[in-house]
């Protein structure tokens, strides 16, 4: 019997380093969908070695599709995306190609070529609780109202629904709606990498002060090593449907400053963060946290790592790039 093979967008990001290896480990064939030239191919070809690439670009239907072709997978992991929520505002069309109609070439794709083999792959689609919006009601669940209050949400969420209509139409799509989740492969431009690295500096003794902007905005974090473990079982249960992926806890970033501090062994922390009102966002959501009892129920997933040992292994992991321990 022949392996296993998965396609994977946006594989040299955070979660698609994880999920590779992860599928890797059990065997599966992993192939990889990403721009020609993107730097971060070496650091993932590295960690696994025997990744098929296939040169792409989401804006392209005839990119996507030829990936789709070449690669013959049984199981699609549609991850790429742009990420981040505040420079939505700053670039809307691009937020909007990239993470709307890049997904619905992704679904078209896979559906043509189903029809022209006999057998489509399963997609699974990432989906995010910023499409919830301002939520009315804590934690949220599958359920919960979808009212987006950013570019990014109301992208995402035209993503989903696409998602949704393609599955009312036969196709195999199943989507994790994911919380907030962290790991020391983050990139700096998020905020929690950019805490963890600023307790690491100021530990080995940089002057320069943490610039951060909404203290009091609570998020359910969580370790991306565990989600990506919920975007397998999702995609692989018998019936395709959408999950919560969520700790079912969430914490301020004032939490998250005084955690990351207190791994660099920095008792202080107010004395080294300083708010900065240009870095606030329009609509900030208040509070996340997400009920994930569905996916605990029909997929058997749970989180396995707690905030205080996520917070701890990203600072640790920039403590060693800045040589071990605090000063």
């Amino acid at each position: 019997m022949s392996a296993r093979r998965a396609l994977i967008t946006g594989i040299t990001g955070q979660d698609g380093s994880y999920l590779s290896e992860l599928l890797a480990a059990e065997g599966t064939e992993v192939h990889g969908f990403v721009l020609p030239g993107d730097p971060l191919l070496p650091s993932l070809q590295g960690l696994v070695p025997g990744v098929v690439i296939h040169d792409g670009d989401l804006s392209s239907a005839a990119s996507v599709a030829s990936a789709i072709e070449a690669s013959q997978p049984d199981e699609i992991y549609h991850l790429a995306a742009a990420s981040s929520v505040a420079a939505s505002w700053e670039n809307p069309v691009v937020t909007s190609d990239l993470n709307g109609t890049g997904t619905v070439r992704v679904l078209d794709a896979a559906k043509r070529f189903g029809e022209a083999h006999g057998t489509a792959p399963r997609v699974l689609i990432c989906s995010t609780a910023e499409m919830f919006g301002q939520p009315e009601v804590s934690p949220q669940n599958e359920e919960t109202p979808i009212a987006p209050v950013s570019p990014y949400g109301a992208v995402k969420a035209f993503a989903h629904r696409m998602g949704q209509v393609s599955r009312s139409n036969g196709q195999h799509v199943s989507s994790v709606i994911l919380y907030n989740h962290e790991s020391p492969r983050r990139p700096e431009g998020f905020v929690t990498r950019k805490i963890t690295k600023a307790a690491a500096r100021i530990a080995k003794g940089s002057p320069d002060p943490l610039q951060l902007g909404n203290m009091s905005a609570r998020r359910d974090w969580g370790f991306a090593g565990d989600y990506v473990q919920a975007m397998v079982a999702a995609l692989r249960h018998d019936e395709p449907d959408d999950f919560v992926v969520a700790t079912g806890i969430s914490h301020s970033i004032e939490d998250f400053v005084a955690a990351a501090f207190a791994a660099a062994g920095i008792d202080d922390w107010r004395a080294h963060v300083a708010v900065d009102d240009g870095l606030l966002r329009p609509n900030d959501p208040a509070d996340f946290v997400g009920d994930a009892s569905k996916a605990r129920r029909l997929l058997g997933w749970e989180p396995t790592v707690s905030f205080d040992e996520l917070v701890t292994m990203m600072v640790e992991a920039d403590l060693a790039a800045l040589g071990e321990g605090p000063r």
